[in-house]
């Protein structure tokens, strides 16, 4: 007797979209499905792993390089794999969701690479989730091209030689995708966005002389960088195409993934293409992390932890010296400002110092670096062209100079900078603009002449939780409590309230984003995301 069809994947409780045929083919659903059998356990207990390892890091209050791993960092020998042609020039790279003008602005913007966002920059509404694979089916295909019904203004592709190289970023393994399940379980997110992508575009994009690059978020050890690898490897069989043809950069975004960045590359060797070094979720993940470690663990207010701060410079002189001694790229972080249309003095100001930032990530070693606005790239091309020249990066500049030792990535302390009153009300009032706009859909989110994305609302909200329960004093003399994160969030409202008007505020989530920014910050059990009490509100 022959054994019973596998199950199929079950759309749930999603209503029709249009074009939705032409990504949810049954084929690329059996895909899905498929890597929802092999490698979704894996996941489950790799989750499981990361609760056990914060435990340990409560129990000891610090973080070391993995003695089992000794001999793959020792081993002078290994590699990753030499980059491919559409991926050895990363100067520049521009972030972004995959909306129709995003998608068409981005790959015109004259950067190298663009970071198609299916993660940080994309709320994981069913909308997003599928016609965001549309749009880049359509942009590969060059059917893309449409006029604004509100501007009127009509946006087209240019010649492919001028178009940026997409890299393409699926959700954290942490979440998981409701609209398509198998037996009644969800899929995970990171494996949707990742299947259908491959799926539908792994030939496509070679044939165009590209292929399927990634980025690959939240990661926070080398045994989910073995993961990912198993999956690139079972993919490109089941597809037929040669191993080796997928590229992954990883974001060390997080504490314990920066322990383990040679091991990262090595699990990943045959498909690794770089390290990225971001600044907000890796703040989130120290504070997540180390919550319970004291005083010497307590951040000051985000904006004074610059990647100057001495703790920070560590990790990303110890990214740039990793990357290069094993072949790879080392991508700098982000620069978030976005150009005023009315105040040409405060644009001054912002682009000097974005000049300051990327020449310093130049200077340091990095082959590359992020911007979120395409104003922004000729400055940070500026900046790389003037170290590299006509070179494509500059991964033979080793940095033997680079001496971290373990407490170095964790010395909090070492930053002279305090928690401010000023600090706690700029969380709040960010955090609850954020979170409304991503109960709409928005992902993106222009606040304060800054593009912030979901890092931004996680480290808000972990920076009042931490001082609330280190008992921070601002210099105000005010005592950090839950009271007074309740006045100055009902404030914040009432500010709001006034400033858009009642009838702009009764159709937004205002109060429903106030509430959730208070459960999240004053909730003794801290949620390890946002995004997941979030996602069981956004509908």
């Amino acid at each position: 007797m022959s054994a019973p069809a596998p199950s199929t994947l079950a759309i749930v409780d999603a209503e029709p979209l249009p074009r939705q045929e032409e990504v949810l083919t049954d084929a690329a659903l059996a895909f899905v499905a498929e890597l929802h059998r092999q490698f979704t356990p894996r996941r489950n207990e790799l989750l499981t792993r990361r609760g056990e390892r914060r435990a340990e890091i409560a129990r000891t209050s610090t973080l070391d390089f993995l003695p089992e791993t000794a001999a793959v960092r020792a081993d002078d020998s290994w590699k990753v794999a030499p980059a491919p042609a559409a991926l050895n020039d990363r100067r520049v790279e521009i972030t972004g969701p995959t909306d129709r003008k995003m998608t068409i602005n981005a790959l015109n913007s004259g950067a190298k690479v663009w970071l198609a966002d299916f993660e940080d920059a994309s709320a994981p509404t069913w909308e997003n989730v599928v016609l965001g694979q549309l749009n880049l089916t359509d942009a590969y295909e060059r059917r893309i091209d449409f006029t604004d019904p509100k501007s009127g203004k009509s946006y087209a592709l240019k010649s492919a030689d001028e178009l940026a190289t997409v890299v393409m970023r699926p959700r954290g393994w942490h979440l998981e995708e409701r609209h398509l399940q198998l037996d009644g379980v969800s899929v995970p997110g990171a494996l949707v966005d990742f299947g259908l992508y491959f799926f539908h575009n792994a030939q496509r994009l070679i044939d165009l002389g590209k292929g399927p690059y990634f980025y690959l978020p939240k990661t926070e050890s080398h045994l989910e960088a073995r993961l990912w690898n198993d999956i690139f490897v079972f993919a490109q069989d089941y597809v037929g195409i040669p191993q080796g043809t997928v590229r992954a950069t990883v974001l060390i975004e997080t504490i314990t993934a920066a322990y383990e960045m040679e091991e990262i590359l090595h699990e990943l060797r045959d498909h690794a293409a770089g390290l990225n070094a971001g600044r907000w979720d890796y703040l989130f993940s120290i504070v997540k992390n180390f919550r319970d470690g004291g005083a010497k663990f307590v951040l000051p207010d985000r904006n004074a932890v610059t990647m100057t701060a001495p703790f920070m410079r560590a990790y990303t002189e110890l990214l740039v010296r990793t990357c290069h001694k094993r072949g790879a790229h080392a991508i700098g972080g982000m620069a978030a400002f976005i150009p005023s249309r009315r105040d040409a003095e405060v644009n001054k100001v912002a682009f000097e110092k974005v000049k300051a930032d990327k020449d310093r990530e130049a200077n340091d070693g990095f082959d590359g670096s992020w911007v979120a606005h395409p104003d922004l790239v000729p400055i940070a091309l500026a900046s790389f062209d003037a170290v590299l020249g006509e070179k494509p990066n500059q991964k033979d500049r080793l940095r033997e100079d680079v001496s971290v030792a373990p407490g170095d990535l964790i010395a909090i302390d070492s930053l002279d900078a305090s928690p401010t009153y000023d600090g706690l009300r700029n969380a709040v009032a960010v955090g609850i603009r954020y979170i409304e706009a991503w109960l709409r859909g928005l992902g993106a989110v222009a606040i304060f002449n800054l593009m912030e994305d979901a890092a931004t609302a996680e480290i808000s909200r972990s920076q009042i939780w931490q001082w609330i329960n280190a008992d921070v004093v601002f210099e105000n003399g005010e005592h950090a409590t839950a009271d007074l994160a309740r006045k100055v969030a009902a404030e914040e409202l009432a500010a709001i309230r006034e400033e858009i008007g009642e009838e702009t505020f009764t159709a937004g989530k205002w109060q429903q984003a106030h509430d959730l920014l208070l459960q999240v910050s004053l909730d003794q059990d801290y949620a390890d995301f946002l995004t997941l009490p979030a996602y069981e509100q956004l509908r």
